[in-house]
């Protein structure tokens, strides 16, 4: 793999994102294998990278999406089979799974009748005046605690305002389908899977006894990538939503996910070039042509922990790692172990960077990003 990985770098230069797709098909089997009864909607945020969009739909996956843009990227796509397929139904590939839509947003979608979610009062009267045939899905606040990236301090309706949200947006002829939730992102906290199934389940099944027929469950994201052998199994994850599934919901319902990170975390590496050396404080810093700004960055929004890998052997110790921008906040890690006879010219390789990383990359300072190389075994 390092041979091989090196003689990639050489070839098509540096920095280098290398996409295994085969990787990607791998987990979304796996997703599928372990929750058979729950549609995987691909949050196109981790990754919106079009080839990967691409191998996703081929394997199946429907689609989550945040912006305009995001819809149409995936639509792009889509649109040759619904043109096919008179029975294709766009709420069968995606679900714009931001609660905030702006009035453009709402009146560019509205002729696809897309499917929505929504968690406050202001955002219905937003709908019905933007895009009043659109299917409604109401976003629940849930515990998230453990999770790497928590949620419920920007999104979801409080419980106890949940069902007077649900009536109101039927009272303005509004039609809701279903309720979902978010764990938070990376989490493997379990119970909070747990707690959040039982808000829904309760919420779901008094709104059908008292007319409001919802037909829609989506559990969200938060699926766990193995980053290490420190993060639970999500097979374990999987035996338990199942179980809960099938206990608390009717089974005439459709249950969806949104899993992003868990498909892609694992399908990427970096390779990254030591651009400078220096001894600061008695510390080695490597200066490397990637940096926060760019592929790295979710060391800042992710709250991702780096890894570097070395090509040469040597005596290692603590080092710093930092980008190549003139920002002193572009460092990317300050306690890497490390060999200290790396010189100039030489590379690291760093794995499961596929999720939140190219995607927020910038150009600020005018470095471009890292070029991104597909392989397809």
């Amino acid at each position: 793999m390092k041979k091989e990985l090196v003689k990639l770098a050489k070839k098509h230069g540096t920095p280098l994102f290398i996409i295994d797709h085969d990787k990607i098909r791998k987990n979304y089997r796996l997703f599928k294998k372990h929750l058979p009864r729950v549609q995987a909607y691909y949050a196109v945020k981790a990754n919106s990278n079009q080839e990967i969009v691409k191998t996703l739909f081929n394997e199946g996956a429907s689609f989550d999406v945040a912006s305009y843009n995001e819809f149409m990227q995936v639509y792009e796509y889509i649109k040759h089979f619904e043109e096919k397929d008179k029975d294709f139904y766009i709420w069968d590939k995606i679900i714009f799974s931001n609660t905030i839509k702006d009035k453009d947003t709402l009146r560019k979608i509205k002729r696809y009748r897309p499917l929505v979610t929504y968690d406050n009062a202001d955002e219905l009267k937003k709908i019905k005046e933007h895009c009043d045939i659109a299917g409604l899905v109401l976003r629940l606040k849930v515990p998230d605690t453990g999770s790497q990236v928590e949620m419920s301090s920007k999104f979801g309706a409080e419980l106890g305002d949940a069902y007077n949200l649900i009536k109101q947006a039927f009272g303005i002829g509004l039609v809701v389908e279903g309720l979902s939730f978010h764990v938070g992102s990376q989490c493997t906290n379990f119970d909070n899977y747990t707690s959040a199934l039982h808000i829904t389940s309760e919420l779901f099944l008094d709104c059908r006894k008292k007319g409001y027929n919802l037909k829609i469950v989506d559990i969200g994201g938060g699926f766990p990538a193995p980053y290490d052998s420190q993060v639970p199994k999500f097979q374990k994850l999987a035996k338990i939503i199942d179980s809960e599934c099938n206990r608390l919901f009717p089974k005439d319902i459709e249950i969806i996910a949104e899993p992003g990170r868990f498909m892609v975390a694992t399908s990427a590496t970096l390779i990254s070039e030591i651009i400078g050396k220096a001894r600061r404080d008695g510390k080695i810093f490597y200066h490397i042509n990637d940096g926060v700004y760019h592929t790295f960055s979710g060391v800042v929004y992710d709250h991702w922990i780096p890894n570097f890998h070395s090509f040469k052997r040597g005596k290692k110790e603590v080092c710093a790692v930092v980008g190549p921008t003139c920002d002193s906040f572009d460092k990317i890690s300050v306690s890497e172990q490390l060999p200290g006879n790396l010189q100039i010219g030489d590379y690291f390789y760093t794995e499961n960077i596929g999720a939140y990383s190219v995607a927020s990359s910038t150009k600020f300072n005018g470095f471009e990003g890292a070029k991104i190389l597909h392989i397809n075994n």
